[in-house]
C-alpha cells in the first residue's frame, strides 16, 4: 500500500507525543504509517518556555529511531511552527466584550485558540498535499471546550470540506491517564508533562456547555471558510480583511 504524508497537531504534551510515536513506529488501526510526518506546532502569542515542544520531539525522535528495524525505518519528520496569533485575536481577544454576551457570558478563549490552530493546519495541509491531520484530543480532558464533540465534530466536517481528513484517534483510548503513560513507557518515552509551552490561558476556567460551544463554533465557521478560501487562492488583502484589528 502506498504511504502518504500525514500531519499532527503537536503541542509536545504526552498525547501528541503518543501520536507521533504511533505514526512513526507503532501500530494503531486509525494511525496509518506515513511517508513523512509533519508536526505542526502553533504559536498563539501568549506562551512561554518556547524550547520545550521541539526539545521533547527531538528526544522522542532519537529514542524511536533507535528501536526501528533496518527493514522498516522511521519516517522522517518535520517540526514546523505556525503563527496563528492574528486569528486568535480576531476570533476572541479583540471582540470578547461583544462575543461573551452571545454565549451566556461564557469564556470561550480556548475554543477560539483551537479554531485558529485548526484553520492554520488545514491551510498547511492543503498547501503541502497532506490528506490527513491527526489531533491528540482525549476524553479525559473534555473539560476543555475544544475536546468536546460539539467542537470536534464541527471542525472535522469543516476540515473535510477542504479535502483534509481530521481525526482524533486517541479520544476514547486515552480516556484514562494510565493508558497514555503505559503506551509512552512501552516506547521508552517520557510519560509525564514538561513538553508543552505554558500558555497564559492554559487551564482557564469555563462553564460553557456544549450548546454554547457549538453555537460559537457555528458562528465563526463562515468567516473562517472565507478566510481559508482567500488564503488558498492567494488573495492576501481579502484574507486580512476577514480578521481586522479590534481597535
Amino acid at each position: 500500500m502506498k504511504r502518504e504524508p500525514l500531519a499532527i497537531l503537536f503541542s509536545g504534551g504526552t498525547d501528541s507525543v503518543s501520536l507521533y510515536a504511533l505514526a512513526a513506529i507503532g501500530r494503531h488501526s486509525d494511525v496509518p504509517r506515513p511517508s513523512r510526518i509533519h508536526l505542526l506546532h502553533m504559536l498563539n502569542g501568549m506562551s512561554r518556555f518556547h524550547a520545550f515542544p521541539e526539545a521533547r520531539f527531538r528526544v522522542a525522535e532519537r529514542i524511536i529511531k533507535s528501536q526501528a528495524p533496518e527493514t522498516d525505518p522511521v519516517p522522517e519528520a518535520d517540526y514546523v511552527e505556525l503563527d496563528m496569533g492574528r486569528l486568535f485575536q480576531g476570533l476572541w481577544l479583540d471582540w470578547y466584550e461583544d462575543l461573551m454576551p452571545r454565549y451566556g457570558g461564557k469564556n470561550l478563549v480556548c475554543a477560539a485558540c483551537k479554531l485558529g490552530m485548526h484553520v492554520k493546519a488545514i491551510i498547511y495541509c492543503r498547501q503541502h498535499s497532506i490528506p490527513l491531520l491527526l489531533v491528540g484530543y482525549a476524553e479525559k480532558q473534555d473539560y476543555y471546550p475544544e475536546q468536546t464533540r460539539a467542537f470536534m465534530d464541527r471542525i472535522a466536517a469543516f476540515s473535510e470540506s477542504f479535502g483534509v481528513a481530521t481525526r482524533f484517534p486517541l479520544y476514547e483510548d486515552f480516556a484514562e491517564d494510565m493508558v497514555t503513560r503505559h503506551l509512552l513507557e512501552e516506547f521508552g518515552l517520557p510519560s509525564t508533562g514538561g513538553g508543552e509551552r505554558k500558555c497564559l490561558f492554559c487551564q482557564t476556567r469555563t462553564t460553557a456547555t456544549e450548546a454554547e460551544i457549538g453555537a460559537y463554533v457555528e458562528d465563526m465557521l463562515p468567516r473562517l471558510r472565507e478566510y481559508v478560501e482567500h488564503k488558498l487562492a492567494g488573495r492576501i488583502k481579502e484574507a486580512a480583511q476577514c480578521f481586522p484589528p479590534g481597535r
